[in-house]
């Protein structure tokens, strides 16, 4: 956008523009931007995010807030949440961060996200469907559980001694198997980062003993986990 625009101007233009890059009617949508500084091609230009998401992605996280007595003051955009919470812990990466490129692996209920950092900042990302879900549900169907009965066996235990080799250990690595893929894709999707200088897992599947073993083994490197005194 051009650089000599006010902020009411630049305003009013981004509302103008947003629906080329939007693909949903604009009624539908949450929308926000911000300016991320001067154009390296155009001195008289300035480049803007611009992030957008459904309205009703929107709604239900406020939602969630309200029932549980709070009021939102900002929804962010995941990627961005995740660089930001990652600046309480960067006293725990090497040289803080600073000139280092950190991935970070978020195991969740049905998507992991393989995210990483570059001196702090987001440089990619990229989401999987794979989870804790189906571990769940691979303990629901050997062992005639309801889902319930499964989500409290896998964190409490009391499962039968076949359920290491037959059900976690294919799962670990499982697990590891994703990581690997991220790391390749992201590795051929840039030439620009030529190693991985930490990564870190998190989500609760990461919090199983044998997960770090087989990561480490699958694709070299020593993978870690924030310690509760980061959080």
């Amino acid at each position: 956008m051009p650089a000599k625009l006010s902020d009411k101007e630049l305003g009013e233009q981004i509302e103008l523009q947003a629906d080329q890059y939007i693909p949903f009617p604009l009624e539908e949508v949450a929308f926000d931007y911000e300016v991320v500084g001067a154009s390296a091609s155009d001195p008289e230009m300035v480049d803007v995010l611009l992030a957008a998401t459904r309205r009703e992605n929107v709604d239900a996280r406020q939602l969630l807030l309200t029932a549980a007595g709070l009021k939102a003051r900002v929804v962010d955009i995941e990627a961005y949440a995740l660089e930001n919470a990652c600046r309480l812990i960067t006293h725990q990466m090497p040289d803080e961060g600073f000139a280092k490129t950190i991935a970070v692996v978020d195991f969740g209920a049905v998507t992991t996200t393989f995210s990483v950092l570059h001196d702090r900042k987001i440089v990619y990302t990229r989401d999987q469907q794979f989870g804790g879900k189906a571990l769940t549900e691979e303990i629901m169907r050997h062992y005639g559980l309801s889902y319930e009965e499964a989500g409290k066996s896998k964190k409490e235990g009391g499962l039968p001694s076949n359920y290491k080799s037959d059900i976690l250990d294919p799962f670990v690595e499982d697990m590891a198997q994703q990581v690997n893929r991220s790391l390749q894709f992201f590795m051929s999707a840039t030439s620009e980062y030529s190693q991985i200088d930490q990564l870190i897992l998190c989500g609760g599947c990461a919090m199983i003993p044998s997960a770090m073993t087989h990561v480490q083994e699958k694709v070299g490197i020593r993978p870690w986990w924030p310690t509760r005194s980061a959080a």
